[in-house]
């Protein structure tokens, strides 16, 4: 059985730690640095990089960083959100559960690899249920704690509502921990936000059995 660090989130706003400069430069600068850079690293490591499997590896590297894990970084990245007129006049619950979750812890630069699930109560409109995957996935792609992660998540769902009846719960292993340090593989951290409608105990109890079923 695995061991379940829980954390709840509180209610404010944590934002990545970004440098005044970093979106000055363009994509193609920053695949040219990290290049540079990473051929140093693995030149300082012994590798050989005339090797034909080794020589591409800088710029695939930076390109993964630039343009996959880390575009989250990028604000012309964010997803434009969907919202359509809530026609049925739907008023309970709304949850989208399982979402994958690959994101990368910051003190490491390893993966975090989990689930994320997301619940609101819908007003006069609803979100596209793929833009919630995508404002997931916006937010994960960038050096994290799941704390930071969990809040961003809540805070954006609640800007595109424009109401706080909004709850997200991440269920995440961490690779700093499995495979590095303690090496611990069976441990897993729970982080959850919960405002509006979802502090109510009954309404938390619900979105939870949703998710657990």
């Amino acid at each position: 059985m695995k061991e379940i660090l829980i954390l709840e989130t509180g209610d404010n706003t944590s934002d990545t730690a970004l440098t005044k400069t970093e979106n000055k430069l363009t994509d193609e600068e920053k695949i040219r640095k990290i290049k540079y850079h990473f051929s140093e690293i693995m030149d300082t490591l012994g590798l050989d990089l005339t090797d034909d499997s080794l020589k591409g590896t800088p710029e695939r590297v930076a390109k993964m960083y630039v343009k996959e894990i880390f575009s989250g970084l990028n604000p012309e990245n964010k997803p434009q959100i969907s919202l359509f007129e809530n026609k049925y006049s739907y008023k309970r619950m709304l949850v989208e559960k399982d979402i994958t979750l690959y994101s990368s812890c910051e003190h490491h630069f390893v993966p975090i690899i989990g689930k994320v699930h997301v619940a609101y109560f819908p007003g006069k409109n609803v979100i596209g249920l793929s833009k919630i995957n995508r404002l997931v996935q916006y937010h994960a792609r960038r050096p994290q704690v799941q704390e930071r992660l969990t809040i961003q998540i809540a805070e954006a769902m609640k800007e595109v509502l424009g109401h706080d009846n909004v709850a997200v719960y991440v269920d995440a292993d961490h690779l700093c921990v499995a495979s590095r340090g303690i090496k611990d593989t069976n441990s897993r951290t729970l982080t959850s936000s919960y405002s509006g409608l979802f502090e109510k105990q009954e309404i938390k109890q619900e979105f939870l059995a949703y998710i657990n079923n």
